[in-house]
């Protein structure tokens, strides 16, 4: 049984889908006006743990990504470069893919640009507004009339009477009749070039809330069953997502809500200012590998707040090369006989698919694998494992890298300077030209390659 924290209702629920082995999800994506940075990559990570456990539990998922090409800053980034808006967000939109392979994040099925659902958006405004939800203004805007939805402020638990212009309420700077009603479609500004459509208010361009509704219903329904974020999202924007989708459809729109906490780094809020904002690139530039950001941004517990420290990163890389090293001496075990140890295995698999049942406790999941990886090394180090009951534990891990996706994750291909360097090391070595061999394996350790020697012949690490 799964249990999930809702948002909406503040609670553990058991998870229920609304069809049987089948979830509908929606993840808040990108706005591709620059580089996703680690905190944004935090969030598709606890996504994709989401998703990856849901696979594994033997759901199927449909799963679908906005990716936000038209709002303020797309726009005036855009203008600010001279290039046209498609030129300058196709640039992030793919940086923004290859992002996510190199993490190993699976690709949601669907990812709508909010440009190619223009359309649809003038058409569920036209119903807010036939439905009494939202009203047009002088200049051409649409807004949609809070005091009309009696439930809003649920998610967020705030009381709409309370709402004033601040921090965490939008002041569009638009003619609308009360300062909590927001954007459904705003009018032509000057200054904001030729990037607008055609309306029946006039030209203009939707506002950011109605193209995440728009878009999660023409994929999944008026009716589905998780739509995740960072908490960031909560209010305004899933507060007036619930707001317009629930007004303009009559239905339920979404049943679970999940959000996770914030990002810092070295404990404190990341920031250029304090020199401690980093994109994935940034990180790669400074030596690290994709496995072992992918491992730190994923072992802390969704629901707390992640402190990203380079001494974490290296934690990871040697957990990693842990379980790599584990794995690798369980496919090279040749004895006929020893202990069983597929009740052992069974046991922590179970474990480890509870902790992971309960609200994506990650941190417990690897407790378990941990425990089991450590009584393995002790076997094999007495040589009580059978190639047999290593084949089990061979399958065992295929299985938990479904979820961690970091076992059989090679952050890339070695360059081709440092695969000859191993080639000519092993020549070395076979012609007993010990100097040469050590001279190699001190470049090697200059760019953070370890070798290794063993009975089956070399292998690399990468330097923890």
């Amino acid at each position: 049984m799964i249990h999930f924290y809702n948002t909406i209702n503040r609670k553990l629920e058991i998870f229920t889908p609304l069809e049987d082995k089948k979830v509908k999800l929606y993840t808040c994506g990108p706005t591709v006006y620059n580089f996703a940075h680690i905190g944004n990559l935090r969030a598709y990570m606890f996504e994709d743990l989401l998703r990856r456990f849901l696979e594994f539990s033997g759901y199927d998922v449909h799963h679908v990504m906005n990716i936000t090409d038209i709002d303020d800053k797309t726009i005036r980034r855009s203008m600010e470069s001279g290039e046209t808006l498609e030129i300058f967000t196709e640039k992030y939109t793919q940086a923004f893919f290859n992002d996510l392979d190199t993490l190993n994040i699976r690709r949601a099925h669907n990812y709508p640009r909010a440009t190619e659902f223009i359309t649809q958006m003038i058409d569920t405004i036209k119903v807010l507004i036939d439905k009494g939800f939202a009203y047009s203004s002088d200049d051409g805007s649409v807004f949609f009339k809070v005091s009309k939805f009696l439930a809003y402020g649920k998610l967020a638990n705030i009381n709409p009477d309370d709402m004033r212009v601040g921090s965490r309420v939008e002041n569009d700077e638009y003619e609308k009749e009360e300062v909590r009603d927001f954007a459904l479609w705003k009018g032509k500004k000057d200054g904001e070039g030729d990037i607008h459509w055609d309306s029946p208010w006039g030209r203009g361009r939707p506002g950011w809330h109605i193209e995440c509704s728009v878009m999660s219903t023409h994929y999944l329904g008026s009716h589905f069953d998780i739509h995740c974020g960072g908490v960031d999202n909560i209010f305004p924007h899933h507060e007036n997502e619930i707001a317009q989708s629930c007004a303009a459809t009559g239905d339920a729109f979404v049943n679970y809500w999940l959000h996770n906490e914030h990002l810092l780094v070295d404990g404190q809020k990341m920031s250029k200012s304090e020199n401690n904002f980093y994109t994935l690139r940034d990180l790669l530039d400074k030596g690290m590998s994709p496995e072992a950001i992918r491992y730190t941004l994923l072992i802390t517990h969704y629901r707390q707040k992640l402190n990203f420290t380079f001494d974490k990163i290296k934690a990871s890389q040697k957990a990693i090369n842990r379980l790599r090293e584990l794995n690798r001496r369980l496919n090279n075990i040749s004895l006929e006989s020893g202990e069983d140890i597929s009740k052992m295995t069974n046991l922590m698999l179970q474990n480890f698919n509870d902790r992971l049942a309960d609200d994506l406790n990650i941190s417990g999941a690897l407790g378990e694998v941990f425990i089991w990886v450590n009584k393995l090394f002790a076997l094999i180090d007495k040589q009580k494992l059978s190639a047999e009951s290593a084949q089990s534990g061979i399958k065992a891990f295929k299985k938990i890298d479904e979820i961690l996706g970091v076992i059989e994750l090679i952050d890339e291909p070695l360059s081709e300077d440092i695969d000859q360097l191993i080639v000519d090391r092993k020549q070395a070595r076979a012609d007993k030209n010990w100097a040469l061999a050590d001279e190699i394996r001190d470049k090697l350790d200059g760019l953070n390659i370890i070798l290794e020697d063993t009975p089956q012949g070399t292998i690399w690490k990468k330097k923890t």
